[in-house]
Formats: C-alpha cells, structure tokens, sequence
C-alpha cells in the first residue's frame, strides 16, 4: 500500500469502512451480471470490477454540496455517493422506484438528492456538463467542487481539451478524475494516444495534475484529499489520473478479443480489493470475522435491493409519452 505522508489515520473503523464500500460495489456488479444473464437487466451494462478503489477513494473525500459528473460505468460511483443500492437496481430494471425513474437505465443515473449528475452514455459527455456546473457555482461565489469522472478513451475527444482549457482559463473548481484503465473499449492506450502519461496532457493546459496507483485505495484518497484541499484553497482545477484496470468485459456484449486472458488474471491477482484485504491481513489489522460480517451485511442488502426491483412498478403505456415533447407540442 502507499506510504505518502498525506494518507490519512488508518483507523480500525476507517479500514472496515474503505474494504466495505469496494465490496459492496463488487457484489454488486457480480449480481447485476447474474441478473442480465436472466434477461431481468436490459440494454448496455458496463460494469466496474477492478476501479472501486477509485470511487471509494475520491468521492467521500468530497462534502455532500459538491456535485459529481459521471460516465456510464457509473454504478460504483452512484453507491458511494450515497444513492440507495434499492433505487439503484430498481432503475436497472427499467422501474419507476428506479433513481431516474426507470427511464434512465444503466447508463442514465441521476440523484438530486446527492448531487449526483449521472451517468452519460456518450463518452467524455460529462466533462462540459462539469464545466457548466462548476462555472455556475464559481459566478455565484460558491465553494463547491465538481468532480468528473472519464475513462482514459474521453481523452481523445474534442470536449476533453475544450473543457480543460476552460477550466484553466475561467479558474474553475473542477476536479476531473480519468480513470484510466487502459483500454478504451477495445483499443489499448499505446494505440491510441501517443502521450500515455495522460496527466501530463492536463499539465499542459496549466492545471494541477498528478498520476496515482489507482489499485491502491490508500494513495487514491491522499491523491484526493491534496486535490480537494488545493481547489477549495485556490478555485483553481486539479486533475488526477488515477491508473486502474477493469476486469471484466468493457460491456456484457463484449467478447474481449483484443486483450489475453492471461494479463486478465494478471490484473485479477493484484485488484484492490485483494490487494488492500492483503496488505491488512499482513499488519494484523483485519480478522476473517470481518471478512465475513462485510460479506453478510452486503449479501442481505443485495437480497433486499433485488426484491425491492423485482416488487417495483412499470410505468404505463400511456405515460411513455411524457418528457419526450414539450408540452401541448404536435
């Protein structure tokens, strides 16, 4: 695990906490692709194993006023902000109780409640959204940081290099998070960018960036917390790339041909989860108690969020109309 002297109090509560909130979005994901299998879950599922270090290291740092803008591999992010896990699996199976209604599906979160702005399917789409928000809150001289999450793939995008600019020019509090996991989709990033250090691609737009180990949840939140501290301190953007892997398929309709299954198992041996499970075991710091009381607690709230779906109500027909036209219009 990282040795920085910007980690924070390893506390036994604090520990349980971090392994917890990996876990939960794990058996989370594993019981979403059990679900799609059973055709209970539609349409495209792009799910998170491997990057919860990520989610579970950045956004608790953040205070409930901030906002969070994420992409459509979006469930671990949604979970740790706070969006129930009921509400959550409700909206994956197209449920009115679902966050968005059940319109959104699994691309498509949104919680006012949590200041969480999605989920958006178009890559790298996030990132002016971001801009907007944090401009607004700039103009009216509120200290609120917006977070934004993109893969390494958003990188090549055109809003990507306009939404950096203007962060840099209009000093604004955004915090962007490139979780870049290597491939985008299915091109590894040696192919498609020439620069693969990509936080040195935010050092030229003149913001604050750095590279973490995004398989070390410890490094990740002291990357976080120096972030956070800087923009609230300065309103000035900061961006982390925090360098991660998925393990699974980039969606469930993705055979993978283009990585071995080799490096797969690889990456597997060394996810964050193990990893941070490994690194507390070792110090003596985590019993197999635990272990299981984590696993049992998640296990009953997944039971009771896959319930909570399966109990919830379709929308009618004839309400399929609503929000699709404005009002009274042909």
């Amino acid at each position: 695990m990282s040795d920085t002297a910007d980690k924070p109090h390893l506390s036994r509560a604090h520990e349980l906490d971090l392994l917890n909130r990996m876990i939960r979005i794990r058996r989370f994901e594993d019981k979403c692709a059990e679900l799609y299998t059973q055709e209970k879950i539609r349409g495209f599922l792009h799910l998170y194993d491997g990057e919860e270090a990520v989610a579970v290291g950045v956004i608790p740092v953040l205070e409930r006023r901030d906002r969070i803008v994420s992409t459509y591999r979006e469930h671990g992010h949604a979970l740790v902000r706070g969006v129930p896990m009921k509400a959550a699996l409700a909206e994956l199976y197209g449920k009115q109780e679902g966050c968005s209604g059940g319109r959104g599906g699994s691309m498509h979160f949104f919680d006012r409640e949590t200041n969480f702005y999605g989920g958006n399917a178009i890559v790298g789409g996030g990132l002016p959204l971001a801009v907007g928000l944090a401009l607004a809150d700039h103009m009216r001289g509120d200290n609120i940081v917006t977070a934004c999450f993109f893969g390494d793939g958003a990188v090549a995008e055109g809003e990507f290099h306009e939404s950096l600019n203007l962060a840099a020019l209009w000093a604004l509090p955004v915090l962007f998070v490139c979780e870049n996991n290597l491939y985008a989709m299915g091109t590894a990033l040696a192919l498609s960018e020439s620069e693969t250090d990509l936080h040195l691609k935010a050092a030229s737009y003149r913001l604050s960036s750095e590279a973490v180990d995004g398989m070390d949840v410890i490094a990740v939140e002291a990357a976080a917390r120096r972030a956070v501290a800087a923009i609230r301190k300065t309103g000035k953007p900061y961006f982390l790339e925090c360098r991660t892997y998925r393990l699974r398929a980039h969606s469930m309709f993705d055979a993978q041909l283009y990585r071995d299954k080799a490096e797969v198992e690889a990456w597997r041996q060394k996810g964050p989860i193990v990893r941070f499970e490994s690194w507390l075991e070792a110090n003596h710091m985590i019993h197999s108690e635990d272990l299981a009381s984590i696993e049992a607690g998640v296990a009953a709230e997944i039971s009771e969020a896959v319930a909570f779906a399966e109990a919830g109500t379709w929308e009618p027909a004839e309400q399929l109309g609503r929000f699709t036209y404005a009002e009274g219009a042909v």
